[in-house]
């Protein structure tokens, strides 16, 4: 009805502001329809079990200044600079011919990248923008998989001459997956329980490589910041739970989702301090051998 009333006759006005977001008449009678009949639901008397629903498999956010999830977009802004602020650090402190510089910079980049995307999907929820987020993220999660252990079996070394084999058949195994994950998704089905699985899987596999990693380098240096990948790790499980909970928006701006994105910004910057402590122990420790 209030597509029929307001954008039939091709003369509503649709604000500057929204307009700079790509909301047309349609897509903003179905934001304020859907608020509508969700006030409406949590004035009723008596009051309902659920009186906030999703529309459209989404819950319904307030929006501000046209941004469609206002604090999913921040607190991906929030990872974003932190992902900068390490690189930065990383640059300053690691040494440029340190070998695995290279792969923490890529590190980087894949995540500021990832992020951006997030930023742009949580922003205004298109088809092509829901698909550049995926698959963004997809990447960030491979390309952590991809250097796991490239840092903890030191496959960038050139000796023994295997090692350089190894690393060219695992980084075209990385690229192969990828390629045939986004086909899989962009030709065959978009399937948004394979995507879950895929990505949980391959986080799965280099969290358990780094919290071994974590106690063997713990056992062998005995210093405390050897252990961090283990509590890493730990964390990232426990913010990756918000996502189970999937409660309604408090206040129609907080709800998991959005806290699984600001429970990742500390551990990203914890992450980035422990590579640079493992870069500056291991340059040190190749000095005194000299």
């Amino acid at each position: 009805r209030c597509i029929e009333r307001n954008c039939g006759r091709g003369d509503a006005v649709i604000p500057v502001h929204l307009r700079l977001f790509f909301w047309t008449c349609g897509s903003n009678c179905d934001h304020v329809c859907q608020h509508i009949i969700t006030d409406q639901r949590v004035a009723r008397d008596p009051p309902m079990l659920s009186p906030i629903v999703q529309y459209h498999g989404k819950w319904p956010f307030l929006r501000i200044m046209g941004v469609q999830e206002p604090c999913s977009v921040l607190f991906s802004l929030f990872n974003l600079l932190a992902h900068r602020r390490g690189m930065s650090q990383i640059k300053e402190r690691i040494p440029a011919d340190y070998p695995l510089k290279r792969y923490y910079m890529w590190f980087g980049y894949v995540g500021m990248a990832s992020w951006v995307s997030s930023m742009i999907f949580h922003t205004r929820d298109f088809n092509i923008t829901e698909k550049l987020d995926y698959f963004a993220a997809g990447a960030s999660v491979l390309y952590g998989l991809y250097y796991t252990p490239i840092r903890i079996f030191r496959l960038d070394k050139r000796k023994p001459p295997v090692k350089a084999t190894l690393l060219r058949m695992w980084t075209l195994t990385c690229v192969l997956m990828y390629v045939a994950h986004v086909s899989y998704l962009t030709i065959w089905s978009w399937d948004y329980t394979y995507n879950m699985a895929a990505n949980v899987i391959v986080g799965v596999v280099q969290n358990i490589l780094w919290s071994f990693f974590s106690v063997k380098r713990y056992q062998k240096l005995k210093k405390p910041w050897a252990a961090w990948p283990g509590m890493i790790v730990a964390w990232i499980i426990l913010a990756m739970s918000l996502e189970l909970l999937d409660f309604a928006p408090v206040r129609g701006l907080l709800d998991a989702h959005s806290l699984w994105h600001l429970g990742t910004v500390g551990p990203t910057i914890w992450w980035y301090n422990f590579l640079i402590k493992d870069a500056q122990q291991e340059i040190a420790g190749e000095r005194l051998r000299a």
